[in-house]
C-alpha cells in the first residue's frame, strides 16, 4: 500500500502497479503524435494567436483589419499568421491584392471551445 505524506499530492510508495502501468502504456499515443500534439499546444500558449482564431470564428479577415482590431501592427500579425499556417489553424485565400485568413477547419474552433470551457470552470 501507499503511505501518502502530509501533503496530500505527495505519494512516499515505492510500489510500481505494474498491471495499471501496462494497461496504460498500451493505449498511450505514439511519440511522434504526442509531440505534435504538444506542439500545437504551444500555438495555442501565445495570446496574440488565440485572439486572431477567436476572430476568425465570426469571419474571414484581412491582415489590416486584424491588425486594427487588435490594435497591433500588420508586420506582428502576419508574423503570427505565419505560425498559426504552419501549425495547419488557419487557411488563406488571395482576392487581388487582399489575402484573407479563415479557420482551416471546424477542430480549431472545438479544440479551442473545449479549452475555453475548462477555463470558464
Amino acid at each position: 500500500m501507499c503511505a501518502y505524506a502530509t501533503d496530500a499530492d505527495r505519494c512516499d510508495c515505492n510500489t510500481i502497479h505494474e498491471v495499471v502501468v501496462n494497461e496504460v502504456r498500451e493505449h498511450m499515443p505514439d511519440e511522434d503524435n504526442l509531440i505534435d500534439l504538444a506542439d500545437l499546444f504551444k500555438v495555442f500558449g501565445d495570446s496574440t494567436r488565440v485572439k486572431i482564431l477567436s476572430a476568425l470564428f465570426h469571419a474571414e479577415m484581412c491582415v489590416c483589419d486584424i491588425a486594427v482590431l487588435l490594435g497591433m501592427t500588420k508586420s506582428s500579425i502576419s508574423h503570427q499568421l505565419r505560425i498559426l499556417k504552419q501549425a495547419k489553424l488557419v487557411n488563406y485565400r488571395r482576392d487581388g491584392k487582399v489575402v484573407y485568413y479563415s479557420l482551416a477547419d471546424d477542430h480549431v474552433k472545438t479544440i479551442f471551445d473545449q479549452a475555453m470551457m475548462h477555463v470558464c470552470e
